[in-house]
Protein backbone atom coordinates (compact mmCIF):
# COMPACT_ATOMS: atom_id res chain seq x y z
CA UNK A 1 0.00 0.00 0.00
CA UNK A 2 2.83 2.34 0.88
CA UNK A 3 4.69 1.70 -2.38
CA UNK A 4 1.60 2.01 -4.54
CA UNK A 5 0.50 5.21 -2.82
CA UNK A 6 3.92 6.70 -3.58
CA UNK A 7 4.51 5.33 -7.08
CA UNK A 8 1.00 5.09 -8.52
CA UNK A 9 -1.12 7.56 -6.59
CA UNK A 10 1.52 10.27 -6.27
CA UNK A 11 1.88 11.06 -2.55
CA UNK A 12 5.63 11.00 -1.94
CA UNK A 13 7.26 9.00 0.85
CA UNK A 14 8.52 12.04 2.72
CA UNK A 15 4.97 13.38 3.00
CA UNK A 16 3.67 10.04 4.27
CA UNK A 17 6.52 9.96 6.81
CA UNK A 18 5.60 13.45 8.01
CA UNK A 19 1.96 12.48 8.42
CA UNK A 20 2.81 9.27 10.28
CA UNK A 21 5.30 10.96 12.59
CA UNK A 22 2.96 13.85 13.33
CA UNK A 23 0.10 11.56 14.34
CA UNK A 24 2.44 9.44 16.46
CA UNK A 25 3.80 12.54 18.16
CA UNK A 26 0.28 13.72 19.00
CA UNK A 27 -0.44 10.41 20.73
CA UNK A 28 2.86 10.31 22.61
CA UNK A 29 2.34 13.87 23.82
CA UNK A 30 -1.01 12.80 25.26
CA UNK A 31 0.71 10.05 27.29
CA UNK A 32 3.85 11.73 28.68
CA UNK A 33 4.47 14.46 31.23
CA UNK A 34 5.76 17.88 30.26
CA UNK A 35 9.50 18.08 29.59
CA UNK A 36 9.85 14.31 29.71
CA UNK A 37 13.15 13.17 28.21
CA UNK A 38 12.75 10.75 25.31
CA UNK A 39 15.29 8.30 23.93
CA UNK A 40 14.77 7.62 20.22
CA UNK A 41 16.45 4.43 19.06
CA UNK A 42 16.73 4.35 15.29
CA UNK A 43 17.80 1.91 12.62
CA UNK A 44 18.63 2.86 9.04
CA UNK A 45 15.29 2.58 7.24
CA UNK A 46 12.11 4.60 7.03
CA UNK A 47 10.99 3.44 10.49
CA UNK A 48 13.87 5.55 11.83
CA UNK A 49 12.59 8.46 9.72
CA UNK A 50 9.21 8.23 11.46
CA UNK A 51 11.01 8.36 14.81
CA UNK A 52 12.98 11.46 13.76
CA UNK A 53 9.76 13.27 12.81
CA UNK A 54 8.40 12.48 16.29
CA UNK A 55 11.65 13.65 17.89
CA UNK A 56 11.52 16.94 15.96
CA UNK A 57 7.94 17.65 17.02
CA UNK A 58 8.57 16.74 20.67
CA UNK A 59 11.69 18.91 20.73
CA UNK A 60 9.61 21.87 19.57
CA UNK A 61 7.27 21.13 22.51
CA UNK A 62 10.19 21.58 24.94
CA UNK A 63 10.92 17.89 25.44
CA UNK A 64 14.60 16.94 25.62
CA UNK A 65 15.29 14.31 22.96
CA UNK A 66 18.23 11.98 22.55
CA UNK A 67 18.80 10.19 19.24
CA UNK A 68 20.66 6.88 19.20
CA UNK A 69 21.40 5.35 15.79
CA UNK A 70 22.15 1.65 15.74
CA UNK A 71 24.41 0.70 12.85
CA UNK A 72 25.92 3.14 10.39
CA UNK A 73 24.15 6.55 10.38
CA UNK A 74 25.71 7.38 7.00
CA UNK A 75 23.66 4.63 5.30
CA UNK A 76 20.21 5.99 6.12
CA UNK A 77 17.35 5.89 3.65
CA UNK A 78 16.84 9.08 1.63
CA UNK A 79 13.77 10.30 3.56
CA UNK A 80 15.28 9.38 6.92
CA UNK A 81 18.48 11.25 6.06
CA UNK A 82 16.41 14.31 5.11
CA UNK A 83 14.64 14.21 8.48
CA UNK A 84 17.97 13.91 10.25
CA UNK A 85 19.12 17.12 8.56
CA UNK A 86 15.90 18.91 9.58
CA UNK A 87 16.42 17.83 13.18
CA UNK A 88 19.94 19.25 13.22
CA UNK A 89 18.59 22.67 12.23
CA UNK A 90 16.61 22.98 15.46
CA UNK A 91 17.88 24.76 18.57
CA UNK A 92 16.12 22.62 21.18
CA UNK A 93 17.66 20.19 23.66
CA UNK A 94 18.70 17.57 21.08
CA UNK A 95 21.52 15.10 21.65
CA UNK A 96 23.01 12.39 19.43
CA UNK A 97 24.60 9.42 21.17
CA UNK A 98 26.13 6.10 20.16
CA UNK A 99 25.04 2.69 21.31
CA UNK A 100 27.41 0.76 23.55
CA UNK A 101 27.27 -2.28 25.80
CA UNK A 102 27.28 0.04 28.85
CA UNK A 103 24.42 2.18 27.56
CA UNK A 104 22.53 3.78 30.47
CA UNK A 105 18.74 4.08 30.16
CA UNK A 106 18.24 5.61 33.60
CA UNK A 107 18.28 9.28 32.54
CA UNK A 108 15.40 8.86 30.06
CA UNK A 109 11.67 8.90 30.82
CA UNK A 110 10.46 6.98 27.79
CA UNK A 111 11.77 5.17 24.72
CA UNK A 112 10.63 5.48 21.11
CA UNK A 113 11.42 2.34 19.12
CA UNK A 114 12.24 3.15 15.49
CA UNK A 115 14.63 0.30 14.74
CA UNK A 116 12.79 -2.01 12.31
CA UNK A 117 9.62 -1.60 10.29
CA UNK A 118 7.45 -4.02 8.33
CA UNK A 119 10.28 -5.14 6.06
CA UNK A 120 12.04 -7.37 8.59
CA UNK A 121 12.26 -10.94 7.29
CA UNK A 122 15.42 -12.31 8.94
CA UNK A 123 16.60 -13.04 12.47
CA UNK A 124 17.65 -10.08 14.58
CA UNK A 125 21.44 -9.99 14.85
CA UNK A 126 24.02 -8.01 16.83
CA UNK A 127 24.09 -5.21 17.72
CA UNK A 128 20.29 -4.98 17.34
CA UNK A 129 19.72 -7.98 19.58
CA UNK A 130 21.61 -6.27 22.43
CA UNK A 131 19.70 -3.03 21.86
CA UNK A 132 16.34 -4.80 22.07
CA UNK A 133 17.43 -6.57 25.27
CA UNK A 134 18.42 -3.20 26.70
CA UNK A 135 15.04 -1.66 25.84
CA UNK A 136 13.14 -4.59 27.33
CA UNK A 137 15.15 -4.45 30.55
CA UNK A 138 14.99 -0.66 30.90
CA UNK A 139 11.66 -0.49 32.75
CA UNK A 140 10.77 2.58 30.66
CA UNK A 141 7.53 3.24 28.81
CA UNK A 142 8.14 2.05 25.25
CA UNK A 143 6.41 3.45 22.17
CA UNK A 144 7.03 1.29 19.10
CA UNK A 145 6.42 2.88 15.72
CA UNK A 146 4.43 0.82 13.20
CA UNK A 147 5.24 -2.44 15.03
CA UNK A 148 7.57 -3.64 17.80
CA UNK A 149 11.03 -4.03 16.30
CA UNK A 150 11.83 -7.69 15.72
CA UNK A 151 8.19 -8.75 15.29
CA UNK A 152 7.17 -10.10 11.89
CA UNK A 153 4.34 -7.94 10.63
CA UNK A 154 2.33 -10.77 9.06
CA UNK A 155 2.95 -13.82 11.22
CA UNK A 156 3.47 -12.22 14.64
CA UNK A 157 6.58 -14.34 15.20
CA UNK A 158 9.46 -12.63 16.94
CA UNK A 159 12.49 -12.91 14.71
CA UNK A 160 14.81 -14.17 17.43
CA UNK A 161 14.10 -11.17 19.63
CA UNK A 162 11.54 -8.37 19.71
CA UNK A 163 10.76 -5.21 21.63
CA UNK A 164 8.14 -5.48 24.37
CA UNK A 165 6.12 -2.36 23.66
CA UNK A 166 3.71 -0.62 26.00
CA UNK A 167 2.17 1.10 22.98
CA UNK A 168 2.41 0.26 19.31
CA UNK A 169 1.55 3.23 17.11
CA UNK A 170 0.90 1.64 13.76
CA UNK A 171 0.51 3.41 10.43
CA UNK A 172 -2.02 2.95 7.65
CA UNK A 173 -3.39 -0.44 8.69
CA UNK A 174 -3.40 -2.91 11.54
CA UNK A 175 -1.05 -5.85 11.04
CA UNK A 176 -2.12 -9.45 11.46
CA UNK A 177 1.08 -10.02 13.42
CA UNK A 178 -0.31 -8.02 16.34
CA UNK A 179 -2.86 -10.76 17.05
CA UNK A 180 -0.96 -13.95 16.18
CA UNK A 181 1.83 -15.94 17.84
CA UNK A 182 4.10 -13.58 19.86
CA UNK A 183 2.34 -10.43 18.70
CA UNK A 184 -0.17 -10.15 21.50
CA UNK A 185 2.54 -10.17 24.21
CA UNK A 186 4.82 -7.72 22.41
CA UNK A 187 2.44 -5.13 20.94
CA UNK A 188 0.89 -3.66 24.08
CA UNK A 189 -1.91 -1.17 23.42
CA UNK A 190 -2.33 -0.71 19.68
CA UNK A 191 -3.04 2.75 18.27
CA UNK A 192 -3.92 3.04 14.58
CA UNK A 193 -2.86 6.20 12.75
CA UNK A 194 -4.60 6.39 9.39
CA UNK A 195 -2.61 7.37 6.31
CA UNK A 196 -4.06 8.49 2.94
CA UNK A 197 -3.81 5.09 1.27
CA UNK A 198 -6.55 4.87 -1.39
CA UNK A 199 -9.16 2.26 -0.52
CA UNK A 200 -8.63 0.33 -3.75
CA UNK A 201 -5.02 -0.33 -2.70
CA UNK A 202 -6.15 -2.04 0.48
CA UNK A 203 -6.35 -5.84 0.55
CA UNK A 204 -7.66 -7.18 3.83
CA UNK A 205 -6.30 -10.27 5.56
CA UNK A 206 -9.03 -10.46 8.21
CA UNK A 207 -11.55 -8.48 10.21
CA UNK A 208 -11.20 -7.86 13.94
CA UNK A 209 -14.34 -8.84 15.86
CA UNK A 210 -15.82 -5.83 17.64
CA UNK A 211 -18.53 -5.55 20.24
CA UNK A 212 -20.28 -2.69 18.43
CA UNK A 213 -21.29 -4.99 15.58
CA UNK A 214 -24.40 -6.15 17.44
CA UNK A 215 -27.05 -4.22 19.29
CA UNK A 216 -29.59 -5.87 21.54
CA UNK A 217 -32.25 -5.53 18.87
CA UNK A 218 -30.14 -7.57 16.44
CA UNK A 219 -30.32 -10.71 18.54
CA UNK A 220 -33.42 -10.31 20.67
CA UNK A 221 -36.01 -12.82 19.46
CA UNK A 222 -39.02 -11.22 17.79
CA UNK A 223 -42.38 -11.51 19.53
CA UNK A 224 -43.43 -15.09 18.92
CA UNK A 225 -46.92 -16.48 18.79
CA UNK A 226 -45.84 -19.68 20.55
CA UNK A 227 -42.65 -21.35 21.74
CA UNK A 228 -42.07 -23.11 18.44
CA UNK A 229 -42.50 -19.96 16.38
CA UNK A 230 -39.19 -19.42 14.59
CA UNK A 231 -38.13 -23.04 14.91
CA UNK A 232 -36.42 -25.02 17.64
CA UNK A 233 -32.85 -25.92 18.47
CA UNK A 234 -32.27 -29.64 18.56
CA UNK A 235 -29.30 -30.89 20.58
CA UNK A 236 -27.83 -34.35 20.07
CA UNK A 237 -25.28 -34.85 22.81
CA UNK A 238 -24.17 -36.86 25.78
CA UNK A 239 -23.02 -40.35 26.74
CA UNK A 240 -22.33 -42.10 30.01
CA UNK A 241 -19.82 -40.07 32.05
CA UNK A 242 -20.07 -37.03 29.74
CA UNK A 243 -23.53 -35.69 30.55
CA UNK A 244 -22.08 -32.49 32.01
CA UNK A 245 -21.12 -31.32 28.53
CA UNK A 246 -24.72 -31.76 27.41
CA UNK A 247 -26.08 -29.85 30.38
CA UNK A 248 -23.70 -26.91 29.83
CA UNK A 249 -24.48 -26.72 26.12
CA UNK A 250 -28.25 -26.94 26.62
CA UNK A 251 -28.33 -24.30 29.37
CA UNK A 252 -26.13 -22.01 27.28
CA UNK A 253 -28.39 -22.39 24.25
CA UNK A 254 -31.48 -21.68 26.35
CA UNK A 255 -29.89 -18.47 27.67
CA UNK A 256 -29.80 -16.95 24.16
CA UNK A 257 -33.58 -16.56 24.21
CA UNK A 258 -34.66 -19.28 21.79
CA UNK A 259 -38.26 -20.42 22.11
CA UNK A 260 -37.51 -24.10 22.58
CA UNK A 261 -34.49 -26.35 23.02
CA UNK A 262 -35.13 -30.04 22.39
CA UNK A 263 -32.54 -32.45 23.72
CA UNK A 264 -32.42 -35.82 22.01
CA UNK A 265 -30.85 -38.38 24.33
CA UNK A 266 -30.34 -42.12 24.75
CA UNK A 267 -33.08 -43.24 27.12
CA UNK A 268 -30.59 -44.55 29.68
CA UNK A 269 -29.47 -40.96 30.37
CA UNK A 270 -32.92 -39.39 30.49
CA UNK A 271 -33.19 -39.40 34.28
CA UNK A 272 -30.03 -37.28 34.62
CA UNK A 273 -31.39 -34.62 32.31
CA UNK A 274 -34.84 -34.63 33.89
CA UNK A 275 -33.20 -33.63 37.16
CA UNK A 276 -30.82 -31.00 35.74
CA UNK A 277 -32.55 -29.46 32.72
CA UNK A 278 -36.06 -28.56 33.80
CA UNK A 279 -36.58 -25.93 31.09
CA UNK A 280 -35.36 -28.15 28.25
CA UNK A 281 -37.65 -30.51 26.30
CA UNK A 282 -36.30 -34.06 26.30
CA UNK A 283 -36.87 -36.71 23.63
CA UNK A 284 -35.37 -40.13 24.33
CA UNK A 285 -34.42 -42.88 21.89
CA UNK A 286 -33.59 -46.52 22.43
CA UNK A 287 -34.10 -48.40 25.70
CA UNK A 288 -33.31 -47.85 29.37
CA UNK A 289 -30.01 -49.67 28.80
CA UNK A 290 -28.79 -47.29 26.10
CA UNK A 291 -26.26 -44.73 27.36
CA UNK A 292 -24.75 -43.69 24.04
CA UNK A 293 -25.99 -43.17 20.49
CA UNK A 294 -25.82 -46.06 18.02
CA UNK A 295 -26.76 -46.59 14.40
CA UNK A 296 -29.93 -48.35 15.57
CA UNK A 297 -31.17 -44.97 16.85
CA UNK A 298 -30.90 -43.25 13.48
CA UNK A 299 -34.51 -43.61 12.34
CA UNK A 300 -35.92 -42.54 15.72
CA UNK A 301 -33.68 -39.47 15.77
CA UNK A 302 -34.54 -38.66 12.18
CA UNK A 303 -38.25 -38.82 12.99
CA UNK A 304 -37.81 -36.37 15.89
CA UNK A 305 -35.81 -33.94 13.73
CA UNK A 306 -38.61 -34.00 11.16
CA UNK A 307 -41.30 -33.06 13.68
CA UNK A 308 -40.57 -29.32 13.66
CA UNK A 309 -38.23 -27.12 11.63
CA UNK A 310 -35.09 -26.01 13.41
CA UNK A 311 -31.33 -25.99 13.73
CA UNK A 312 -29.12 -28.73 15.14
CA UNK A 313 -26.22 -28.80 17.58
CA UNK A 314 -24.42 -32.13 17.67
CA UNK A 315 -21.36 -33.31 19.53
CA UNK A 316 -20.88 -32.25 23.17
CA UNK A 317 -20.13 -35.32 25.28
CA UNK A 318 -21.16 -37.83 22.60
CA UNK A 319 -18.17 -40.09 23.18
CA UNK A 320 -16.20 -41.99 20.54
CA UNK A 321 -17.70 -45.44 20.53
CA UNK A 322 -17.56 -46.85 16.97
CA UNK A 323 -21.36 -47.14 16.97
CA UNK A 324 -21.65 -43.44 17.89
CA UNK A 325 -19.15 -42.47 15.20
CA UNK A 326 -21.19 -44.34 12.59
CA UNK A 327 -24.41 -42.77 13.85
CA UNK A 328 -22.99 -39.25 13.58
CA UNK A 329 -21.61 -39.83 10.11
CA UNK A 330 -24.94 -41.15 8.87
CA UNK A 331 -26.89 -38.32 10.45
CA UNK A 332 -24.66 -35.56 9.10
CA UNK A 333 -24.80 -36.98 5.59
CA UNK A 334 -28.62 -36.87 5.79
CA UNK A 335 -29.60 -33.70 7.72
CA UNK A 336 -30.43 -30.66 5.60
CA UNK A 337 -30.36 -27.37 7.47
CA UNK A 338 -28.19 -25.39 9.86
CA UNK A 339 -25.86 -27.54 11.97
CA UNK A 340 -23.27 -26.74 14.64
CA UNK A 341 -20.77 -29.60 14.75
CA UNK A 342 -18.74 -29.71 17.95
CA UNK A 343 -16.48 -31.94 20.04
CA UNK A 344 -16.94 -35.68 19.43
CA UNK A 345 -19.03 -35.05 16.32
CA UNK A 346 -15.93 -33.41 14.86
CA UNK A 347 -13.99 -36.56 15.64
CA UNK A 348 -16.60 -38.62 13.80
CA UNK A 349 -16.39 -36.23 10.87
CA UNK A 350 -12.60 -36.49 10.73
CA UNK A 351 -12.93 -40.31 10.68
CA UNK A 352 -15.19 -40.26 7.63
CA UNK A 353 -14.08 -40.53 4.02
CA UNK A 354 -14.56 -36.89 3.15
CA UNK A 355 -16.98 -34.53 4.82
CA UNK A 356 -20.13 -35.58 2.89
CA UNK A 357 -22.01 -32.34 3.48
CA UNK A 358 -25.44 -32.26 1.83
CA UNK A 359 -25.75 -29.44 -0.69
CA UNK A 360 -28.50 -27.64 1.22
CA UNK A 361 -26.88 -27.95 4.65
CA UNK A 362 -25.06 -25.11 6.39
CA UNK A 363 -22.33 -26.33 8.71
CA UNK A 364 -20.47 -24.60 11.51
CA UNK A 365 -17.44 -26.55 12.71
CA UNK A 366 -15.96 -25.54 16.09
CA UNK A 367 -12.62 -27.37 16.43
CA UNK A 368 -9.94 -26.81 19.05
CA UNK A 369 -6.36 -27.02 17.68
CA UNK A 370 -6.10 -30.81 17.88
CA UNK A 371 -9.49 -31.31 16.23
CA UNK A 372 -8.58 -28.84 13.50
CA UNK A 373 -5.41 -30.77 12.71
CA UNK A 374 -7.42 -33.98 12.33
CA UNK A 375 -10.14 -32.35 10.25
CA UNK A 376 -7.69 -30.81 7.81
CA UNK A 377 -5.28 -33.77 7.90
CA UNK A 378 -2.57 -31.17 8.14
CA UNK A 379 0.05 -29.88 10.53
CA UNK A 380 -0.64 -26.37 11.81
CA UNK A 381 2.67 -24.52 12.12
CA UNK A 382 1.54 -21.47 14.06
CA UNK A 383 -1.20 -18.86 14.32
CA UNK A 384 -0.54 -17.37 10.89
CA UNK A 385 -0.58 -20.79 9.25
CA UNK A 386 -3.82 -21.54 11.10
CA UNK A 387 -5.36 -18.33 9.72
CA UNK A 388 -4.39 -19.29 6.17
CA UNK A 389 -5.54 -22.91 6.45
CA UNK A 390 -8.86 -22.10 8.14
CA UNK A 391 -9.67 -19.44 5.54
CA UNK A 392 -8.83 -21.80 2.68
CA UNK A 393 -10.66 -24.84 4.09
CA UNK A 394 -13.81 -22.84 4.87
CA UNK A 395 -14.07 -21.43 1.37
CA UNK A 396 -13.14 -24.62 -0.48
CA UNK A 397 -15.52 -26.85 1.53
CA UNK A 398 -18.37 -24.37 1.85
CA UNK A 399 -18.42 -24.51 5.66
CA UNK A 400 -17.97 -22.01 8.48
CA UNK A 401 -15.05 -22.92 10.74
CA UNK A 402 -14.63 -21.38 14.18
CA UNK A 403 -11.10 -22.38 15.12
CA UNK A 404 -10.86 -22.13 18.91
CA UNK A 405 -7.58 -21.07 20.46
CA UNK A 406 -5.53 -17.90 20.89
CA UNK A 407 -6.78 -16.05 18.97
CA UNK A 408 -10.09 -17.50 17.83
CA UNK A 409 -10.17 -17.53 14.03
CA UNK A 410 -13.42 -17.63 12.07
CA UNK A 411 -13.30 -18.76 8.44
CA UNK A 412 -16.34 -18.23 6.23
CA UNK A 413 -17.73 -19.74 3.05
CA UNK A 414 -17.13 -16.52 1.11
CA UNK A 415 -13.44 -16.22 2.04
CA UNK A 416 -13.43 -13.58 4.76
CA UNK A 417 -11.71 -14.35 8.05
CA UNK A 418 -12.35 -12.87 11.48
CA UNK A 419 -10.01 -12.66 14.49
CA UNK A 420 -10.57 -12.03 18.17
CA UNK A 421 -8.41 -9.10 19.26
CA UNK A 422 -8.60 -9.92 22.97
CA UNK A 423 -7.02 -12.58 25.16
CA UNK A 424 -8.98 -15.80 24.66
CA UNK A 425 -6.69 -18.00 26.76
CA UNK A 426 -9.05 -17.61 29.71
CA UNK A 427 -11.55 -19.80 27.81
CA UNK A 428 -9.15 -22.77 27.72
CA UNK A 429 -11.00 -24.61 30.47
CA UNK A 430 -13.13 -27.73 30.51
CA UNK A 431 -16.73 -26.86 29.68
CA UNK A 432 -16.13 -23.53 27.97
CA UNK A 433 -16.28 -25.16 24.54
CA UNK A 434 -19.67 -26.69 25.38
CA UNK A 435 -20.97 -23.30 26.49
CA UNK A 436 -19.71 -21.67 23.30
CA UNK A 437 -21.31 -24.39 21.16
CA UNK A 438 -24.64 -23.85 22.91
CA UNK A 439 -24.43 -20.10 22.33
CA UNK A 440 -23.66 -20.59 18.65
CA UNK A 441 -26.56 -23.01 18.27
CA UNK A 442 -28.97 -20.60 19.93
CA UNK A 443 -27.85 -17.56 17.98
CA UNK A 444 -27.85 -19.51 14.73
CA UNK A 445 -31.55 -20.19 15.24
CA UNK A 446 -32.23 -16.52 15.99
CA UNK A 447 -29.90 -14.72 13.52
CA UNK A 448 -29.91 -17.41 10.78
CA UNK A 449 -26.44 -16.43 9.47
CA UNK A 450 -23.61 -18.78 10.38
CA UNK A 451 -20.78 -16.25 10.70
CA UNK A 452 -22.97 -13.80 12.62
CA UNK A 453 -24.00 -16.52 15.08
CA UNK A 454 -20.35 -17.35 15.79
CA UNK A 455 -19.33 -13.71 16.19
CA UNK A 456 -22.24 -12.94 18.50
CA UNK A 457 -21.45 -16.02 20.62
CA UNK A 458 -17.79 -14.95 20.96
CA UNK A 459 -18.75 -11.40 21.93
CA UNK A 460 -21.33 -12.66 24.41
CA UNK A 461 -18.81 -14.98 26.05
CA UNK A 462 -16.23 -12.24 26.34
CA UNK A 463 -18.67 -9.78 27.90
CA UNK A 464 -19.96 -12.27 30.46
CA UNK A 465 -16.41 -13.30 31.39
CA UNK A 466 -15.47 -9.66 31.93
CA UNK A 467 -18.48 -9.15 34.20
CA UNK A 468 -17.58 -12.28 36.17
CA UNK A 469 -14.00 -11.23 36.80
CA UNK A 470 -14.87 -7.59 37.45
CA UNK A 471 -17.30 -8.69 40.16
CA UNK A 472 -15.08 -11.35 41.73
CA UNK A 473 -12.11 -11.20 44.07
CA UNK A 474 -9.72 -12.68 41.52
CA UNK A 475 -6.56 -10.74 40.73
CA UNK A 476 -7.00 -11.27 36.99
CA UNK A 477 -7.43 -8.00 35.14
CA UNK A 478 -10.49 -7.51 32.95
CA UNK A 479 -10.02 -8.28 29.27
CA UNK A 480 -9.85 -5.24 27.00
CA UNK A 481 -10.79 -5.33 23.34
CA UNK A 482 -8.16 -3.63 21.23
Amino acid sequence: MDERTINEFGIDGFTLMELAGTKAADFILSEIDSRSHGLFICGKGNNAGDALVVARILSEKDHPVTICFVGEPDSLSVDTSKNQELLKKLTGNITFVEWGSDFDFSEYDFVVDGIFGTGLNSEVRAPYNDVINGVNQSDKTVFSLDLPSGLHADTGRKMGNAVLADFTITFGALKTGFYLNDGFEHSGQIVLCELPFPNHFKEKSAFLIHEDWFSKSDTNPKHREHKYDGGVLYIIAGSEGLTGATILAAESAWSTGVGAVILITPKGLLNIYEKNLTQIIKKSVGTDKDTYFATSHFEQVQAILNEKPGSLLIGPGLGRDPETVNFVQELLSDFIGNVVIDADALFALSESDGWKKPDNANWILTPHPGELKNLLSSEIQDGFDRLLQVSKASKENGVTILSKGFPCILGTTFGNAYLTAYDTRIFSRAGFGDILAGKIGGYLLIIKKTESACIKALIDGKQKTEIHFNNSTTELEPIHLI
